[in-house]
């Protein structure tokens, strides 16, 4: 098979003659619970007219990996999201097909399946996973092709008409196809195998099970992200923007950043500062952090919640003074007034959400290497 020595990418995608499974005949109780205000399966926006099949998220995955996706076959959506940064960019800023850098921090894409809006990027343009994966083709810094382009390049390539047909029952190439094949790709990347799910299948926390499968210093972090504030134990209350065991949020908010630059960062995200925020899920190997990838470490972003967070019109509720806020004072952000313990403590239960089996995962990787 052909191979480029100067990048190690073979031309065609090795693939495995039987199919990857991608169901989710594994997954844990914790994710497959139906109901209640802890069920991640409730927050499931796959649309019923594009369920995962395998033959869909093979052909997805040869399709996120492929940098034929780009002007120049130079980027694929693999560049950007990378598996072994949670399909992160260990970058500030992505570097698009003509060496142009991005506006806005790449994202990571584990457990967006997850998301219960179901709207994608960091200000929630795009309605649908579906119109999300074929933005960043088109868009002019990032892969700079057009849809019709697209679809006449990839209709050249010997391996696609099999690959679509059996994905969807005829080798017709279209950009609703590649849209619906990379959605499906994309709903497959459930991070589920962590110490912290280990521990968590083992018994609800606080059982004898949970505390025997996860150390002390994690166990103190999760009690604190999942508490809430002011019932009677010592809680940050995390758990009220990161929901459910997918720690995923809900919508987007303004967490009181600090404006960046001489005049300021004048990027407002889906309006007034506000910002969605992916699952926490394989965080610590997701550096930097935030939209626009200011903080380092997880010690950073800590800290800002801590002891950094400013006061504007729009900010959240969550991080305001709820005292001063119930009575009508002014906008001034709490304080959580964490010990280094507990900030040891929060960065260990967020290190316990690091899953090394979907990180190395076959069935995510890139089929040209």
């Amino acid at each position: 098979m052909a191979q480029s020595a100067a990048s190690g990418r073979r031309s065609a995608p090795v693939l495995p003659e039987t199919p990857y499974r991608y169901d989710d005949g594994n997954l844990p109780r914790h994710f497959t619970q139906p109901d209640g205000p802890e069920s991640i399966a409730s927050a499931d926006n796959t649309p019923d007219d594009n369920p995962t099949t395998d033959a869909g998220a093979t052909l997805g995955r040869v399709l996120f990996y492929d940098t034929r996706l780009s002007a120049n076959d130079s980027v694929s959506c693999g560049t950007c999201h990378q598996q072994a940064h949670g399909f992160s960019d260990p970058r500030r800023y992505s570097v698009g097909f003509d060496g142009q850098t991005t506006r806005r921090h790449s994202m990571s894409l584990t457990n967006a399946r997850y998301y219960t809006r179901g709207r994608f990027f960091w200000d929630e343009r795009a309605e649908t996973l579906e119109s999300q994966v074929l933005a960043p083709v088109q868009d002019p810094v990032e892969m700079g092709m057009t849809l019709d382009g697209l679809g006449t390049k990839l209709g050249q390539v010997d391996y696609y008409p099999r690959l679509f047909d059996q994905a969807f029952g005829s080798p017709a190439i279209t950009a609703d196809r590649v849209a619906r094949a990379l959605a499906q790709f994309v709903r497959a990347l459930v991070s589920y195998q962590s110490p912290y799910d280990r521990a968590r299948a083992a018994g609800p926390p606080g059982s004898a099970a949970f505390t025997a499968a996860l150390p002390e210093l994690p166990r103190l972090g999760h009690r604190l992200f999942v508490g809430v504030p002011g019932e009677g134990v010592r809680a940050v209350g995390c758990a009220r923007c990161h929901v459910s065991d997918a720690q995923i949020s809900l919508s987007p908010r303004n967490i009181g950043l600090a404006r960046l630059g001489p005049d300021g960062d004048d990027d407002q995200g889906a309006g007034d500062g506000r910002f969605k925020a992916p699952s926490l899920r394989n965080v610590a190997v997701r550096t930097p952090y935030m939209h626009d990838g200011r903080f380092n470490t997880l010690r950073e972003v800590i800290e800002h919640y801590n002891t950094k967070v400013e006061a504007n019109p729009f900010l959240d509720l969550t991080l305001m003074n709820r005292r001063l806020a119930v009575t009508g004072g002014p906008v001034r952000p709490v304080r959580l007034e964490l010990t280094a313990r507990e900030i040891n403590a929060l960065i260990a239960f967020l290190e316990s959400l690091t899953d090394d089996t979907f990180l190395a995962d076959p069935r995510f990787s890139d089929p040209f290497m």
